[in-house]
């Protein structure tokens, strides 16, 4: 009697649902570290949840995202990735650039790192190597630098009147130094005068824009940075307002109503690094996953932007673009 007793109570455990803490330890978690907002960045998390989604894990079901936004505050990334380390996250997928990644890297070393970045992984000692990454992060870059040429290739057939082209670079970016350079090349290879503003703050926009119209800048070219991007409703709404023909990094802000943009895909990039995310859940190692690099880039026009500052698009500008927002 006593063993078919233990067997029914055997059998009735077995059929049991799973307790809490079963439930819990089944359902994994992982961090997502940004330097931008969380409010103009939905559809980036959403990418990023779509790559997860590949793998098989859906947030709610059988995955919790921790989220940490430094909202344009870089100085709070170092304490927004320890935390995330302090809750032993399986993966730490960090956004919003260089800045974000060598936070979560000087925050551990063990738990895997996804990385989205324009900037050269390797110059910042995240991965060893783009086809051998080693250690503990891997990733998408996408080498914003190298397209500087041509963004400012693209003003100058928009706006060829402009002796001076105004160049917007937040100091506070790890990369101001090299954009600096980058943007100095690239215009002395075309021979193009240009103006280098700086501009860290939301309070600063205001004086760097009237700096620009003062030198009788004639076009603008703001370069890559997430606290930019987390602005750009802010940075549309002055070069309108200071009638500014201005070229930016990515779509969102000519769907925003800048005039143009010409980059990667910046969604595509976020799917990617859910993508890999996924992946290492799975079990792959960060070490032997190739940081991705974008094969496709895109020039986007408004030509209702255009009308309002007065710009004539030329058709051969015209028929290059992957996309007109009319």
């Amino acid at each position: 009697m006593k063993r078919v007793a233990v067997a029914l109570l055997a059998v009735a455990l077995l059929a049991a649902p799973l307790s809490a803490e079963a439930e819990q330890a089944a359902m994994r978690v992982i961090g997502f570290l940004s330097s931008r907002s969380p409010g103009e960045s939905g559809a980036l998390t959403a990418a990023v949840r779509q790559g997860l989604g590949q793998s098989g894990y859906i947030e709610g079901q059988n995955l919790t995202i921790e989220y940490r936004w430094a909202e344009g505050h870089y100085d709070r990334l170092a304490t927004l990735a320890s935390d995330l380390v302090s809750r032993r996250v399986a993966v730490i997928v960090a956004g919003g650039g260089a800045v974000s990644a060598t936070a979560a890297k000087g925050a551990t070393s063990s738990i895997p790192i996804v990385f989205v970045s324009g900037a050269d992984p390797v110059k910042y000692g995240l991965v060893s190597s783009l086809g051998r990454p080693g250690g503990n992060a891997t990733g998408v870059t996408m080498f914003v630098g190298e397209l500087s040429l041509k963004r400012l290739q693209l003003l100058r057939e928009l706006v060829p009147q402009a002796k001076l082209i105004g160049v917007l670079i937040n100091q506070n970016s790890l990369e101001a130094d090299a954009q600096s350079k980058n943007m100095q090349a690239a215009a002395g290879a075309i021979g193009q005068q240009i103006q280098i503003t700086y501009a860290g703050s939301d309070g600063e926009f205001d004086a760097a824009f009237a700096t620009l119209v003062k030198s009788r800048a004639r076009a603008l070219l703001i370069d890559n940075d997430p606290f930019y991007d987390s602005k750009r409703d802010r940075l549309v709404a002055l070069a309108a307002r200071y009638k500014i023909p201005t070229i930016y990094v990515w779509r969102d802000s000519v769907a925003a109503g800048g005039l143009l943009s010409y980059g990667a895909s910046l969604v595509d990039s976020y799917r990617q690094a859910g993508d890999y995310a996924g992946k290492i859940l799975n079990g792959a190692k960060p070490a032997d996953l190739p940081v991705e690099q974008p094969t496709k880039f895109e020039l986007v026009i408004n030509l209702k932007t255009a009308k309002a500052l007065g710009v004539t698009i030329p058709p051969s500008v015209l028929l290059r673009a992957d996309e007109v927002i009319q």
